[in-house]
């Protein structure tokens, strides 16, 4: 049986753009290096990482909901790291076989690429986007229509009882804000020039990821000086998300519907669904234990930032009684 660690934790393209007081970098950077140290402690063998996109890697020419990297790229947007990603192939495809046995359907990808929600979890958490094998999970987070909550759930579940049978130690990251609305185009209403750049806006030109980049920083400073009219960030929403998970019920996730999500915590707020799946997949191994490590409401980053980490209760029962039996061989 499979040894399974989560590590869940907000990203933000924006630090070293546009920073909170000195104090709360060093809040967030201190959790962060606490999380690595547990990562680096518990020496996965396979990282499976549930990231969103931001129209960076996934466009309206064929958006899925779901879908495995089989092979894969981070391209480095807002300085995040950048290069190929040690991509474990075999386990890559059977995940996908697995989640289709159990009726959900998952895109593969050979050539999926990457942006800062996927590498900055890797390389916040384990210290580089190429430090173990590992397997990138696109789960559409902000692209309408979306599937629901339940279904991310499910998929987390499937991929879960598939490395529960598995004999490694395996790291599920879910990397996601909780609620926020940063200046992400919508197709609806948008103008042809928008449009053509969400349906078909792979590999843009250095000027235009710098123009992007730009409206971003600008987006955030207008949000923190309260002239913007982006969704507000919501803390009572978002410790009511991370005390679900920390329940141990993550079925409940269930219940959130695509609107509610909107109307509480903003159009991106539905990244929440990459914690979902991360928490579904660890259910899925056994009872867990959580830790809420952190919480504040950025509005410089326009995140409600969270980080969380859990582990299986049936893992740390088994550790246990080799720790004892060894113990007793010893004596």
């Amino acid at each position: 049986m499979s040894t399974v660690h989560l590590e869940c934790m907000s990203h933000t393209p924006l630090h070293g753009y546009f920073d909170p007081a000195p104090e709360v970098v060093a809040q967030v950077e201190r959790v962060q290096r606490a999380a690595r140290e547990r990562v680096a402690a518990f020496d996965p063998e396979l990282v499976i990482v549930f990231a969103p996109d931001h129209y960076n890697g996934f466009f309206y020419d064929v958006m899925p909901q779901f879908c495995i990297g089989v092979s894969a790229t981070a391209i480095g947007d807002f300085n995040s790291a950048a290069g190929e990603l040690p991509v474990a192939q075999e386990v890559a495809l059977a995940l996908a076989s697995a989640a289709l046995d159990s009726e959900i359907d998952i895109a593969v990808s050979y050539r999926m690429q990457v942006d800062h929600g996927c590498a900055q979890a890797l390389d916040v958490l384990t210290g580089g986007i190429d430090r173990y094998p590992v397997v990138p999970v696109f789960i559409n987070s902000v692209a309408p229509p979306m599937a629901s909550c339940r279904r991310a759930r499910l998929l987390g579940d499937a991929i879960g009882r598939f490395i529960a049978r598995m004999d490694r130690r395996v790291l599920l990251i879910g990397s996601g804000g909780i609620s926020h609305e940063p200046p992400v185009p919508e197709i609806d209403g948008a103008d042809a020039l928008v449009a053509e750049r969400l349906i078909a806006g792979r590999n843009p030109s250095p000027q235009s990821r710098d123009a992007r980049q730009a409206r971003t920083v600008a987006a955030a400073k207008a949000f923190a000086s309260g002239d913007s009219r982006l969704h507000p960030l919501n803390p009572v929403w978002d410790r009511a998300f991370l005390d679900l998970l920390h329940s141990g019920e993550v079925t409940a996730a269930d219940g959130l519907t695509n609107d509610a999500i909107t109307r509480e915590g903003g159009k991106s707020a539905h990244e929440i669904r990459t914690w979902i799946a991360a928490f579904g997949a660890l259910a899925a191994c056994g009872p867990y234990e959580a830790s809420i490590d952190y919480y504040r409401a950025i509005p410089e980053w326009i995140a409600g930032f969270g980080a969380m980490h859990a582990r299986s209760l049936e893992h740390r029962h088994a550790a246990r009684e080799v720790q004892l039996a060894t113990a007793l061989a010893i004596a």
